[in-house]
C-alpha cells in the first residue's frame, strides 16, 4: 500500500507546473490501473504501516480514483481560471484522505482521516460554490459531521483504555449496551445519510460546484456504509439487538424521502434527495446482517456513486448552457441536446434499478434480506419500488419532453463530456458480467 501512498505523495509537487491539467489525470488512471491488479485475499493483505486492504475496501477505493479523476475532467472550466492549481491540490488531498479512510486497519487514523476529509471538501464548497447560500450549507455540514462523530472518539479511546488496541481484527471483549451501539453508529448513520440526520446533504450538494456533488455522492455518503460494515464485525450481538430501530427509521424514511423528490423543482436537489433514498436501501440491507445484504449493500455502494455522480454530471452539463437547474427552465432538452437524452434515459433508468444495471442486481439483494430480516418489509418494499421508479421517470420526462424556453433548438456537446459519461456507464454494465467474483 506504501507505494499508492508514495505515487500520491509525489504527485503533489507537480501542481507547481504550468498545463497540468490533463497530466494529473492520466497520472490518476495509471493510479488506479496499478491498484486493480493488486493480489487479494479474502481478508486484508497489503499490510504495512498499520495499512490494510480487503474486498470491501478494495472496490471503495477503486471508486474513490476514478471518481477524483472524473471530478478534473467534469471541472474543465477551471482549468482557465487562475486558481487551478489550488483546485488540485484540494482534489489530491481529498482523494489521499478517503483512500486513507478505506485502508486504515486502525481506527484511530481511520477516524481522523474521516474528519479532515472535511476540510478540503468545505474548501471546495466555500471556494467554487454557485451561490452566497454555500455558507450556511457549509456550516450544517461541518456541525452535523463534527457533532455526531464525537461519540465515536469517545469509543475509540474506550477501546484503546481498556483493551490496549484499536485494530479492527483485535477482540474488544462482550458487551451488551445500547449506549456503545449508539456511539459506534451514530457518525456513520448521519454520513450515510440515514433519514431524520439527512438535513445537510441537499444543502450540501445544491450549492456545491459538480466537483463537490461528485464527490459528496460517489464517496463520502460511502464512508458511512464502510465504518458500519467494519465496526459491524466488533459487536455482532449489539447489532442483532438494536438494528430494528434504524431499520424501522430507514423503512419509513425512504418512502417519505422518494415522496419529497416528486415536489423538487431544482434538478441538484431531487437527485440528492434520491441519494438519501438509495442510502436508506443499503442501511436496510446491511442491518439485516445477512450474506446477501451485506454483499447486495455492497454493491449498491458501488454502484450508486457512479449512477449518482453522473446524474450530477448531466444536470451540470444542463446547468452550464442554460444558467439553471430549474425544471421550469430546463425542459425539452431533447430538441436542445438530443446526443444527450440516450445518456439521461440510460442513467435514470439505472438509477430506478433496471436491469442489466449492477443497482437492479443489489437491490434485488436487498430487497430479499429485508424479507429474511423482516417478512413484513414486502409491503413497504413495494413502495419504495414504485416511488423510486416515480422520481426517476419525474427527472426524465421533465427534463427531455416538453417545449424548451427559448427559440434557440440546438446544442452540440463536447467530447470531454462523453469520455465523462461513459467512464460512469461502463462500470455499471461490466461488474454484472464478473458478479460470480462476489460469491467465489
Amino acid at each position: 500500500m506504501m507505494k499508492i501512498f508514495l505515487f500520491f505523495l509525489f504527485l503533489i509537487p507537480l501542481i507547481f507546473l504550468k498545463n497540468i491539467w490533463f497530466f494529473i489525470q492520466y497520472l490518476m488512471i495509471l493510479l488506479t490501473l496499478i491498484f486493480v491488479f493488486f493480489n487479494m485475499s479474502n481478508f486484508y493483505v497489503s499490510m504495512s504501516y498499520m495499512f490494510g486492504i480487503d474486498y470491501i475496501s478494495y472496490g471503495l477505493v477503486i471508486l474513490s480514483f476514478i471518481i477524483c479523476s472524473l471530478m478534473m475532467i467534469s471541472s474543465s472550466k477551471i482549468s482557465f481560471m487562475q486558481n487551478s492549481n489550488y483546485f488540485i491540490f484540494l482534489n489530491l488531498v481529498l482523494c489521499i484522505s478517503l483512500v486513507f479512510v478505506f485502508s486504515f486497519i486502525n481506527m484511530f487514523y481511520m477516524y481522523l482521516f474521516f474528519e479532515f476529509s472535511l476540510i478540503p471538501l468545505l474548501i471546495l464548497i466555500f471556494g467554487w460554490g454557485y451561490q452566497p447560500e454555500r455558507l450556511i450549507s457549509g456550516l450544517y455540514l461541518f456541525f452535523y459531521t463534527l457533532f455526531a462523530s464525537l461519540p465515536l472518539l469517545l469509543l475509540i479511546l474506550n477501546f484503546y483504555l481498556s483493551f490496549n488496541s484499536v485494530f479492527f481484527n483485535s477482540y474488544f471483549g462482550f458487551f451488551d449496551g445500547f449506549i456503545i451501539h449508539f456511539c459506534m453508529n451514530f457518525a456513520f448513520l448521519v454520513k450515510l445519510p440515514m433519514f431524520m440526520f439527512h438535513f445537510w446533504l441537499p444543502k450540501a450538494h445544491v450549492e456545491a460546484p459538480i466537483s463537490g456533488s461528485m464527490i459528496l455522492a460517489g464517496l463520502m455518503l460511502k464512508i458511512g456504509g464502510y465504518g458500519i460494515i467494519r465496526f459491524m464485525y466488533i459487536y455482532e450481538n449489539i447489532f442483532l439487538n438494536y438494528s430494528y430501530i434504524w431499520y424501522s427509521m430507514s423503512l419509513v424514511g425512504s418512502i417519505l424521502v422518494s415522496m419529497v423528490c416528486l415536489i423538487q423543482g431544482d434538478m441538484k436537489c431531487l437527485i440528492a434527495y434520491s441519494s438519501i433514498s438509495h442510502m436508506g436501501m443499503c442501511l436496510m440491507g446491511l442491518l439485516s446482517m445477512t450474506k446477501l445484504g451485506l454483499i447486495g449493500s455492497y454493491l449498491m455502494m458501488i454502484s450508486h456513486g457512479f449512477c449518482s455522480s453522473g446524474l450530477f454530471c448531466l444536470a451540470n452539463m444542463s446547468y452550464e448552457r442554460i444558467l439553471s437547474r430549474s425544471f421550469y427552465l430546463n425542459k425539452g432538452l431533447m430538441t436542445y441536446m438530443p446526443s444527450m437524452s440516450f445518456f439521461w434515459f440510460i442513467f435514470c433508468c439505472f438509477n430506478m434499478s433496471c436491469p442489466p444495471s449492477l443497482n437492479f442486481l443489489s437491490e434485488i439483494m436487498i430487497l430479499m434480506s429485508m424479507i429474511y430480516y423482516w417478512s413484513y418489509s414486502f409491503f413497504f418494499i413495494f413502495f419504495i419500488s414504485f416511488f423510486s421508479a416515480c422520481f426517476s421517470f419525474y427527472l426524465f420526462s421533465f427534463t427531455q419532453h416538453g417545449k424548451f424556453h427559448n427559440m434557440y433548438s440546438f446544442s452540440s456537446c463536447l467530447v470531454r463530456e462523453y469520455l465523462l459519461l461513459s467512464v460512469h456507464l461502463i462500470p455499471l454494465i461490466l461488474v454484472v458480467l464478473n458478479f460470480s467474483l462476489f460469491f467465489c
